[in-house]
């Protein structure tokens, strides 16, 4: 067992009632998974406060509470230790319980609205083709160099971020790339990590139903770089004109990239096919399996951590070069007839505009462009009508279907989408609640050469309904189409 006062290092108290010379099994922040001798850490949540839970992690054994408001009434066989946040010291105590992992290896956290997926996975790759040990923790899956575990949140809590990178000091990982969600910053998830670099790729309209401005989720993500040390870089995309913003406060060396301005990586697309994409990079031509501008930015990233981190230049680009797309971006798959479906994950404006602009700066003819596309529920209301008029507005029909609906109604979902149409693409439109229906009527429209962009859910294999989630993989469904309907 731990001594409670190693994990207390570097932890703000305000008040101590007890003593902290005694040992602890575990750490603890959900009262119903409490055991004997575990630390109880009280949470004030975006629904529920743990503070209401603590008489019941005493009674389930706990020996020390860590929360914000103390009971007036005090058991004084138990510990309380006030703090001023509590989701802050649940943090730093997870990373002195796993005796700082983060210190061991080489964090590289990866933030913004769109591409910290792939940007971290194809890090994972390029570093694993590199001959290393690497560690990844992402939206899709975690992975302890080739060991594989399932995420189950963009960014994890801290008692499991700082478990799985314990895990990755044990098995000899050298770097470990993460994505860093606005979630995790504000809920204080990665207090207590030592970053040695920072990704900024791009900040869109996204989650603004838990920041409620875009100025608060601009400044939550600024938080990250604000808090990089002086030896650790901070890499941005300047084209994006949150770049600047967010190194105005980092101590961290600042790196730029970019495809239109000046910067410390910037590369020239040269040519554009469903196949992949031909670049410049620093006078050098690369051929990337990867499709879209918005995928040449990730590579940037990729080119610019691989350098910060001391990999020699043609190694990267040589490297980059047999680098694979990411599972649910920009995936396709042809029909023995000639059509193209595109799977992406596109759930934001921003991020769908990217996609279909893609579309049609590769399209070689009049073929159709043929959406399909949802909106999650329970999520931000306000891009609905914004995702439905960029379907609609670039492409030649748009099919508006279930996402995630969650607890919603899937067909208010679908009229708050339709209410972004504008007059003159309302004759492109069709509502189709079942999202199977929607795939399947999108394939029954094709002809050869035509291209099905499915977005929304990209690697997702699931479907949440009134909080029932059952096997829906929009790859699986839309190669199974083709061969029903023998096209």
């Amino acid at each position: 067992m731990i001594q409670l006062k190693d994990i207390l290092q570097n932890v703000t108290i305000i008040n101590m009632y007890g003593s902290i010379d005694v040992s602890i099994n575990q750490l603890v922040f959900d009262s119903r998974k409490v055991s004997d001798k575990d630390v109880f850490i009280a949470q004030k949540g975006y629904t529920v406060d743990g503070h209401q839970f603590i008489d019941k992690a005493i009674q389930l054994g706990a020996k020390v509470v860590v929360c914000e408001n103390v009971p007036l009434h005090k058991n004084k066989e138990i510990t309380f230790v006030q703090v001023v946040n509590a989701n802050v010291a649940l943090a730093i105590m997870a990373a002195n319980f796993y005796k700082n992992p983060s210190s061991k290896l080489q964090l590289i956290g990866v933030t913004g609205t769109n591409g910290k997926t792939t940007i971290a996975t194809l890090l994972y790759q390029l570093f694993t083709k590199a001959g290393y040990k690497v560690g990844l923790l992402s939206t899709v899956k975690i992975l302890v160099a080739d060991v594989e575990y399932k995420a189950t949140h963009t960014t994890p809590d801290s008692l499991t971020i700082n478990r799985y990178l314990e895990k990755m000091v044990a098995a000899g990982v050298a770097y470990c790339f993460m994505e860093v969600s606005s979630h995790g910053i504000h809920q204080k998830r990665t207090e207590g990590l030592q970053f040695v670099g920072g990704i900024f790729t791009n900040l869109t309209h996204d989650h603004l139903d838990y920041h409620k401005t875009f100025a608060d989720y601009r400044d939550t993500k600024k938080q990250f770089f604000d808090a990089l040390p002086k030896s650790a870089f901070a890499l941005v995309n300047i084209d994006d004109k949150n770049g600047d913003f967010m190194m105005q406060n980092t101590k961290a060396s600042q790196k730029t990239y970019a495809l239109k301005t000046m910067a410390n990586f910037k590369a020239k697309i040269l040519e554009k096919q469903l196949s992949g994409t031909l670049i410049s990079v620093d006078g050098m031509e690369i051929w990337t399996k990867l499709i879209g501008a918005f995928n040449i930015y990730n590579l940037l990233a990729i080119i610019g951590t691989a350098t910060l981190l001391g990999l020699e230049k043609l190694e990267i680009l040589r490297l980059v070069s047999e680098l694979e797309s990411v599972s649910g971006r920009f995936q396709y798959t042809i029909s023995k007839g000639g059509i193209t479906a595109i799977i992406d994950y596109a759930h934001t404006p921003d991020a769908l505009k990217n996609v279909l602009q893609t579309i049609e700066e590769i399209r070689t003819g009049n073929e159709q462009i043929i959406t399909v596309v949802g909106c999650g529920g329970d999520r931000d209301k306000t891009k609905r009508p914004k995702m439905a008029h960029i379907a609609s507005q670039l492409s030649t029909q748009a099919i508006f279907t279930s996402d995630n609906p969650r607890t919603e109604n899937p067909q208010i979902i679908i009229d708050e989408m339709e209410a972004g149409v504008q007059p003159e693409n309302q004759q492109k439109t069709l509502s189709i609640v079942d999202r199977k229906q929607a795939i399947k009527t999108a394939c029954k429209f094709s002809k050869p050469k035509d291209i099905i962009l499915i977005a929304g859910k990209g690697h997702e294999n699931y479907q949440e309904i009134n909080g029932l989630r059952t096997h829906f993989d929009d790859f699986e469904v839309v190669t199974e189409c083709f061969n029903q309907l023998n096209i």
